[in-house]
């Protein structure tokens, strides 16, 4: 659920650019915004454009999320910094986010055809060469044309580089409508601009004046941007707990839901094939106006050994961004967790129930990497996953990030936004270390599979989905026929 949060808070900032386009004089100044998550109050966030004596353009956005996980109130920063040259040219990105665990750090620089990319994160500093974006500020003002000609139906695209992910997104914008508005007690024309990050398939609508001034921001009908006074803006006197607020409520509660053998349900909301993973523990079925979701509890035995060879999998060995795994300090942790055992199930259920055991369960508006989690001992789901993870590649065995949906009834019945891992044993098999399961149960929904980037699929069904559970007796009735 976190993650999806901060790609979301990252999303805000290359629509701001792709939305104010007029002359760069008239974006010169600050403005304000208040951060609603489905409507409650999440945080506020801060831009600005200036111009230097040099003509090289300069535009900050500054987000703060202030939210519950967990009735524990958590603090988030996202910021973003960016350089164009006079004459246009992309010049640097300065992006930095801050949380419980310590600020994380990407300078992009280019130099030539070069962009050079500095990250730091977890106390080490990583230096690498890109190829040169072709982000520029011709495409961050692009939509001046949309505005200038003031007619619905008028499209463009644009580019903007993010250097969490070292990916270049592209994204097409139009105006759907033009109407007006009471703004600070003057009439205004304001453009209804809608836009798509084609890569993600994220929508976003935004309002924008005729002088460019963003009245407000919406991204996947989840998180919006409202233009507000300062004071309003910065106002925190609210209580939001993101993890309770974007469940998915059930019809009725699910009887001893970790022992299950089965589960059936009708999934409502804006579920696409994005999210339909079909296997042998779950199975989807599109209907009208909802889907059928069926789940099995699976058995496996398997006598695969590690480090794992099988060429098609190796991806899933190799180190990243948040799972260091070619780290000593997760090599060694791991082989003394698993000792002299050498069949990959095995020890991928060793590693589980020792992360389940020895990592604190915590909540925190985080973006943590496996060695922080080593550190620290404590965190969600996401801290759960990503260190197991790390530990089974750091084996060789081939692991990969899970998320979607588990039921829970702890606090109020319903299925919440959830992460956890798939392990390569002689075949894909779900785990979840935060629940000490080394087979993942029933009432485990996956939606998404891989890194952050992948997860960020989960954004237009966060708060939108409700759940019905069908009775197995009626399942097995139906199936009969």
């Amino acid at each position: 659920m976190k993650r999806v949060l901060i790609m979301v808070g990252l999303l805000l900032f290359p629509r701001l650019l792709a939305a104010q386009n007029l002359d760069v004089t008239s974006l010169v100044g600050e403005n304000w915004y208040g951060l609603y998550l489905n409507e409650q109050k999440a945080g506020y966030s801060f831009d600005s454009l200036t111009v230097q004596p040099d003509g090289s353009v300069v535009k900050v956005e500054d987000a703060h999320f202030k939210i519950s996980m967990g009735a524990i109130q958590q603090d988030m920063r996202i910021y973003l910094k960016r350089t164009y040259a006079a004459g246009g040219d992309l010049v640097s990105i300065e992006q930095e986010m801050e949380d419980a665990a310590g600020p994380k750090k990407w300078e992009a620089r280019v130099n030539g055809d070069v962009l050079l990319l500095t990250t730091s994160m977890a106390g080490t500093k990583t230096e690498e060469r890109l190829p040169k974006p072709k982000e520029s500020l011709k495409d961050a003002l692009k939509q001046i044309e949309l505005i200038r000609g003031g007619m619905t139906g008028q499209s463009v695209d644009y580019t903007v580089f993010e250097p969490m992910y070292k990916k270049e997104m592209s994204g097409a914008s139009r105006v759907e409508a033009v109407e007006e508005r009471v703004f600070d007690g003057v009439v205004t024309k304001v453009f209804k601009i809608g836009s798509t990050i084609k890569e993600l398939g994220i929508r976003s609508t935004t309002y924008v004046t005729q002088d460019g001034t963003v009245l407000e921001d919406r991204v996947a009908e989840m998180l919006t941007m409202r233009l507000e006074p300062k004071e309003m803006a910065q106002d925190v006197n609210y209580s939001n707990d993101v993890i309770v607020s974007n469940a998915a409520p059930v019809d009725k509660p699910i009887e001893n839901p970790r022992q299950r053998d089965s589960l059936a349900l009708r999934i409502y909301g804006p579920i696409t094939k994005d999210h339909i993973f079909n296997s042998d523990r779950q199975q989807f079925v599109e209907k009208d106006g909802y889907v059928e979701f069926h789940s099995k509890k699976v058995s496996i035995s398997d006598t695969t050994e590690f480090p794992v060879k099988e060429p098609s999998v190796a991806e899933w060995i190799k180190p990243s961004l948040f799972i260091q795994s070619d780290d000593k300090r997760l090599v060694e942790k791991a082989r003394e967790i698993v000792g002299n055992e050498t069949n990959a199930l095995a020890a991928s259920g060793k590693l589980a129930k020792w992360v389940f055991d020895n990592v604190r369960t915590t909540y925190s508006a985080q973006l943590t990497n496996a060695l922080e989690v080593l550190d620290l001992m404590q965190g969600d789901c996401t801290e759960h996953s990503v260190l197991f993870i790390g530990l089974a590649r750091a084996l060789g065995i081939p692991a990969r990030e899970v998320a979607g949906l588990i039921y829970v009834d702890d606090v109020k019945p319903g299925f919440y936004f959830h992460q956890w891992a798939a392990v390569w044993v002689g075949k894909w098999i779900e785990v979840d270390p935060t629940f000490g399961q080394p087979i993942a149960d029933a009432t485990h929904i996956k939606l998404a599979e891989g890194d952050l980037f992948e997860q960020a699929k989960l954004i237009p069904v966060i708060g939108r989905l409700r759940v019905e559970v069908v009775d197995e007796p009626a399942v097995a009735s139906r199936e009969a026929k």
